[in-house]
């Protein structure tokens, strides 16, 4: 998924803000509104991880 909102926020920055034709017109999201929202996924898609990262204690030696 994360691969594919890339690639449409990639697209979107390459063509017009907006567009209009005979059928109406047309207007993309605010780029940085495209951002915040590929994050907003991505944070989703991280915290429905199993593997959250490793959590260590340091102990002095000897503290046992």
């Amino acid at each position: 998924m994360p691969d594919d909102l890339d690639d449409t926020i990639e697209q979107n920055a390459k063509g017009p803000a907006k567009a209009s034709g005979d059928a109406g017109s047309v207007e993309q999201h605010p780029l940085p509104d495209q951002i915040e929202a590929a994050k907003f996924l991505a944070s989703k898609e991280a915290a429905k991880s199993k593997k959250r990262g490793v959590v260590q204690r340091a102990r002095p030696a000897g503290a046992d």
